[in-house]
């Protein structure tokens, strides 16, 4: 049965609820589910807990649940790009759990695959292994990090089939594998939505049997967090476009 529902919002009927962890895909502002995200915004729903790698920037990706106040607790390893955020942080109305990020996505992982704890040796001896169980393995100190299983996951997929599975497209294929994975409803948008059958079985990242529901997703312009370019040269010699 197709999983592909009319819009973001009729994706998340009877999903979103106040309270519940949200892990969300992509890096930054690259690979972000954008619709669903809105449709979370729009939702109303507060007291949410975040888990993603960060919290996009200011007036976009999931800094718009940061403006909109729905969000109690996140769980990331950078916050550096939303002011906001970081306002919130230090002020004391946001709780944030800081994480490495090799160690978070190792988290979403092991939630995915039914592991509930790991160790390792990221951490160890600073302030992320406070609190945490310590143990020696081969005279070497490690701590131990639980698993993250979210409520709902959001991800964001270039192309996807009916059946929702899922093909990612250069880096928005960053945290989203993972995040699919991790939790117990996954929803995901894509670019391209195609028929089952249509897609070659060696290009799929994400099977179907992990995403719930399925949306198209809205075109719009992919925003870049910065921009980092060289003044273009006016004219270039021939020798020089000959080297």
């Amino acid at each position: 049965m197709s999983k592909l529902k009319s819009d973001a919002a009729a994706a998340l009927t009877e999903v979103l609820r106040d309270g519940i962890t949200l892990a969300v895909g992509g890096f930054g502002l690259s690979g972000i589910p954008a619709d669903l995200i809105e449709a979370v915004r729009d939702s109303g729903a507060k007291d949410l807990t975040v888990v993603s790698n960060n919290m996009g920037v200011d007036g976009k990706g999931l800094g718009i649940l940061i403006e909109a106040g729905q969000v109690r607790k996140v769980i990331a390893s950078y916050v550096g790009e939303n002011k906001l955020f970081a306002e919130q942080y230090l002020a004391g109305v946001l709780e944030v759990e800081f994480t490495p990020q090799g160690t978070l996505a190792e988290r979403l992982r092991a939630g995915g695959a039914g592991i509930p704890a790991f160790y390792t040796k990221t951490g160890v001896g600073t302030l992320v292994a406070e609190g945490k169980p310590h143990e020696v393995f081969d005279r070497e100190t490690y701590i131990q990090e639980r698993a993250i299983v979210a409520d709902v996951a959001l991800v964001h997929a270039h192309t996807a089939d009916t059946d929702g599975n899922l093909i990612y497209r250069y880096t928005a294929r960053n945290f989203n594998p993972v995040v699919a994975t991790a939790g117990r409803l996954t929803v995901a948008e894509a670019e391209v939505v195609v028929e089952p059958g249509e897609l070659d079985p060696n290009h799929i990242v994400t099977p179907g049997v992990f995403v719930q529901r399925l949306v198209q997703a809205t075109a719009r312009v992919k925003d870049v967090e910065q921009r980092t370019v060289r003044p273009r040269t006016e004219s270039l010699s021939t020798e020089a476009l000959a080297v």
